[in-house]
């Protein structure tokens, strides 16, 4: 059912007259099937169809006295419809609606969010392979390592963004249930045959078996991919905050004409969006420990959910998508400084290829231990300003086994990149000749 209409931006999708859109389309949906079976009037039916609709304002001063929300709008509902509103929520409790309407209204803010995170994957996407051929230090424990590319860093992130899409996706798919089985879930006053049809002209799948409420392992699930999805774009944050250091400064956001870094140093640009979404990652994995708070109810259920999902539902979902779109915006504006980046990587002393002398060595018939020692040697005693490749070309050990043309290719970068973009071709980022 949802995908008969527009979906609106994630803001609207939890304003009070989108949440009250989807009880009474539970209650619609409910009166039709009902009369279907003969369990209410036709007429009654109809009449909830044509007339039944609600007031926020309305709602809100019956609720003033009846203290109770769904009865609020219950009533507001029958009044609209006439006589024939008696049979408005006929055989419910309030968390058939509640609940049903809450899956729904969770359906379609996933629908908007994933639209976000597809754009952010599309773009890193494009990025990386921009970026394939780009030398840069790959570096482990902040230090520096040995190289890698710029698009081999982005590609990671594809590919884990990949992964919370899908994740999200399942999470999203096993919420998409209803509830309509009475007071502490046993059917008492309403068939198992309500819940079958409205489920089904809602596009959700009846709940295996309830309390009075849908379990709250659905929603835990959704709030954990919310979680991992938010830890993804911290991962991904807290790498550009560090590539733009000063002392690094290999990539920048980008700055607009009047923006302002500093009020006190105009020369100031700081990264302020991989700063904002590293908080807000923080925000949804504390949304994800109250999600899982809310499992444990009293007996069939209690109300101690109630007010946190009120508060984590939208929060995390509109803080999700805007994560999701600032940080496509941070991707798809990077200035990337590659001049800056092979000058990190020169002042590196040619240490980000002591491996790749190390297994070139080890090729030609010395030792692993033997080869690990004379690099290491060679490495620990360069003189200022030295270069391991101009120590190794002066060193006997080395240059008995490799030629000059081979030290250079060693230390020229083209085999990470060869490597890189034939991995890059593998997992299907670039074409295989690209």
């Amino acid at each position: 059912m949802i995908d008969r209409y527009t979906k609106p931006e994630m803001g609207t999708v939890f304003k009070p007259e989108r949440r009250f859109y989807w009880m009474l389309e539970v209650e619609k949906a409910v009166a039709e099937v009902q009369a279907e079976l003969g369990l209410i009037p036709s007429e009654a039916a109809k009449a909830i169809a044509v007339r039944g609709r609600f007031d926020v304002a309305r709602i809100d001063e019956i609720e003033k006295t009846t203290k109770h929300d769904v009865i609020a709008f219950v009533s507001c509902v029958a009044e609209n419809v006439g006589p024939e509103g008696r049979w408005v929520h006929y055989g419910l409790t309030s968390s058939d609606v509640l609940d049903t309407a809450l899956n729904l209204q969770i359906a379609e803010a996933g629908a908007v969010l994933l639209s976000a995170v597809e754009r952010l994957i599309s773009i890193l996407k494009a990025r990386a392979v921009a970026e394939a051929d780009t030398l840069c230090a790959g570096r482990t424990h902040g230090m520096h390592a040995e190289p890698t590319t710029f698009g081999m860093k982005l590609a990671g992130f594809w590919a884990e963004f990949s992964r919370h899409r899908e994740r999200l996706t399942t999470a999203l798919a096993e919420i998409r249930v209803g509830k309509l089985s009475g007071a502490v879930g046993t059917y008492s006053t309403q068939t198992p045959l309500v819940e079958a049809g409205v489920c089904k002209r809602l596009g959700l799948r009846p709940e295996t078996i309830a309390t009075q409420v849908v379990p709250r392992d659905r929603h835990a699930a959704v709030f954990s991919a919310l979680a991992l999805l938010g830890g993804g774009i911290e991962r991904l944050a807290v790498e550009l905050r560090h590539l733009q250091r000063t002392e690094i400064g290999e990539v920048t956001e980008a700055f607009g004409r009047g923006q302002k870094g500093s009020s006190a140093m105009p020369h100031k640009k700081n990264p302020i969006s991989a700063e904002n979404l590293t908080g807000a990652a923080r925000l949804l994995r504390s949304y994800a420990s109250s999600a899982f708070e809310n499992m444990a109810l009293w007996h069939e259920r209690d109300i101690s959910h109630s007010s946190v999902e009120r508060v984590i539902v939208p929060d995390a979902f509109i803080l999700a998508h805007y994560a999701c779109a600032r940080m496509a915006d941070l991707i798809e504006g990077l200035e990337v400084n590659r001049e800056a980046m092979l000058q990190t990587m020169a002042e590196s002393h040619g240490f980000l290829f002591s491996s790749h002398l190390l297994l070139a060595l080890v090729e030609k018939g010395l030792s692993r231990e033997d080869a690990y020692q004379l690099v290491q040697k060679l490495s620990h005693g360069l003189k200022a300003g030295q270069h391991l490749k101009e120590a190794a070309l002066l060193n006997s050990d080395v240059t008995s086994r490799l030629s000059a043309l081979e030290i250079e290719g060693v230390f020229s970068g083209e085999r990470h990149k060869r490597a890189i973009r034939e991995h890059l071709a593998r997992v299907g980022l670039v074409g295989g000749n690209a």
